[in-house]
């Protein structure tokens, strides 16, 4: 089968679904690749004419609202025993060093760092919950998590869709190789910006401990 049939044949509803679903949970506070299948969604629609980006971004702005939703409610129903709770069953992510850096950023920059949040893996996982448990007032959350959400998905899915489509452009017969530099093209957007995300995570960090070294006499 021809790599363009092949596209052709996957279904729309599925992709939606998946990306909706997959962002939405990752966004309640469980560790999965949101931003990989966003990527590789906005990717196949660039590819598919079945396959509508509009759509997609919906799915995945609305996933993300309503998964940091529900994540805020659980965390502030949960509180610290929660956090406590996660860093047992996912230690890579919710580790304490992670929690209590998260945790400044949120006393540093209140609505900011859930907006922001969107952008950076493990902030992206810990918004919703971490903002339940810090009590940040509903409404304060509500309005950075639905901006972070469209414009972080809809941001994506636009740029990760106009380069696919440019890619196509010059690749007038569709082969398997195509596909592959397509991919590698979006895939090289994404590392380049959690690229510097994590720059800006290890910036941070040293400055936090930079504080925390007591004065000597």
């Amino acid at each position: 089968m021809h790599v363009q049939e092949w596209l052709d044949s996957v279904p729309a509803a599925l992709v939606y679904l998946l990306v909706a679903l997959v962002i939405g949970v990752e966004s309640l506070g469980i560790p999965l690749p949101g931003e990989i299948v966003l990527v590789s969604a906005a990717l196949l629609s660039s590819q598919s004419g079945h396959i509508n980006p509009v759509l997609v971004g919906v799915c995945a702005t609305a996933g993300a609202i309503i998964g940091d939703s529900i994540g805020y409610a659980i965390g502030r129903k949960g509180g610290r025993p929660l956090l406590a709770w996660l860093g047992a069953k996912f230690p890579r992510h919710f580790s304490e060093s992670h929690v209590a850096m998260a945790e400044r950023s949120f006393q540093k920059w209140g609505m900011w760092a859930v907006f922001f949040g969107r952008f950076i893996a493990f902030l992206r996982i810990f918004a919703g919950p971490l903002a339940g448990v810090l009590h940040m007032p509903y409404w304060k959350f509500l309005i950075a998590n639905v901006l972070g959400g469209i414009v972080w998905a809809g941001g994506t899915t636009a740029v990760i869709y106009y380069v696919g489509s440019r890619a196509e452009t010059y690749l007038k017969n569709f082969s398997y190789a195509g596909l592959a530099l397509a991919v590698l093209i979006g895939v090289g957007s994404m590392l380049v910006v959690r690229n510097r995300a994590k720059k800006a995570q290890a910036r941070h960090e040293s400055a936090a401990a930079a504080e925390t070294v007591p004065a000597t006499d």
